[in-house]
């Protein structure tokens, strides 16, 4: 028996493990083999247009019965600032002109928008089990609809603050992102990364601040962080890193071999390639430009100024202006599948717990 059974109750699976929406490298296969094997699988569907959210839910809704999250961006769009965008591509020229490339005379938002009425329609329309937000939450009338629909909400919380804000404003369930976390960081009453917390810290305290149930998230990797992460207060876990080592990882042969070479590499929690703080593999613009600097650009317009510089790199072999996504636990991730995954560390985390529980 799982200690805490909130979450399984809430979005109706049998173990309280959540694979967390990777954009780029988490597809639905990877959703619907976790979800097969009694977790929650997400879907990363912030980049998605409306027709292929349709697209992608009508598919999944095909596939399968069981619970899915699908998972948005609630983050303000950015200003405009021109004089501000030409300087840091102007930072950036030497590198385009090493790799034979022009640079951008501007930069975009690209496809990255914040969660509007046009998805929420397609939401209304499927009402998935869950519908989870990064960077806050959308307008209190799109959570209100999403809520009619049925659908169970939740966000990340970097913060307690951000726990409080989170209960007070519709979330069923709080994700507490650690700062081991990979990915961005959900922040989004603060912009100070001296309030960024380690899961160790964060979970208990959230655990005591608010009366709903907490998602452990960052460093947990295995059964081990699995077990801790209850006895730390949480109902259930999101674990990101270890499915990228998975078949079902939409991810480069350049990306994988950065992950098996992780154990013998660094994160770093930087800006310089979209424009918010996210912990990646580092690498040759995070060391030189930042990690952290005041002059990147807002979110997202960052990805549109190194995206052909990685584009390019990348064909060579060339990982220096990659956004790898990484959590500080990789070297505890092992090639498996999706499906297996899910499995294993359901049974070895209930294998550890049953002892506890029969005293």
């Amino acid at each position: 028996m799982w200690p805490d059974t909130r979450l399984r109750d809430l979005f109706s699976i049998d173990h309280p493990i959540i694979q967390a929406p990777m954009a780029g490298a988490s597809g639905l296969d990877m959703a619907l083999a976790v979800s097969a094997a009694g977790g929650l699988g997400s879907l990363a569907c912030a980049a998605l247009d409306t027709d292929r959210l349709h697209g992608v839910l009508a598919t999944a809704r095909e596939k399968t019965a069981k619970s899915l999250n699908v998972n948005f961006f609630a983050h303000a769009a950015p200003k405009e600032y021109p004089a501000r965008d030409a300087a840091w591509l102007g930072k950036l020229s030497a590198y385009y002109a090493a790799l034979g490339l022009d640079a951008p005379d501007a930069l975009s938002v690209g496809p990255l928008r914040p969660f509007d009425a046009a998805r929420c329609a397609v939401i209304e329309a499927f009402a998935p089990a869950v519908v989870s937000f990064h960077f806050g939450l959308p307008e209190p009338a799109l959570v209100a609809r999403v809520k009619a629909a049925g659908c169970k909400i939740i966000s990340s919380a970097t913060t307690l603050d951000e726990a409080r804000w989170l209960a007070a404003h519709g979330c069923d369930a709080i994700i507490a992102q650690g700062f081991e976390a990979g990915g961005h960081r959900g922040m989004f009453l603060t912009d100070n990364l001296g309030s960024q917390t380690g899961t160790l810290a964060l979970v208990p305290q959230m655990a005591d601040a608010v009366d709903l149930p907490i998602i452990a998230a960052g460093g947990v990797a295995d059964a081990r962080g699995i077990v801790a992460a209850f006895a730390l207060g949480a109902s259930a876990v999101q674990i990101g890193t270890a499915y990228l080592f998975t078949e079902e990882a939409t991810i480069s042969p350049l990306y994988r071999q950065a992950l098996a070479d992780a154990a013998n590499g660094e994160t770093a929690v930087c800006n310089v390639i979209s424009g918010r703080p996210t912990r990646v593999l580092a690498n040759r613009m995070a060391r030189e430009l930042g990690p952290i600097s005041q002059n990147a650009p807002a979110f997202p317009k960052g990805f549109s100024a190194t995206g052909p510089l990685r584009a390019a790199a990348e064909r060579i072999g060339n990982r220096d202006f990659s956004a790898h996504y990484c959590g500080q636990a990789a070297a505890l991730g092992r090639e498996t599948t999706a499906y297996s995954l899910t499995h294993d560390l359901a049974h070895c985390a209930l294998e550890r717990f049953t002892p506890h529980e029969a005293q």
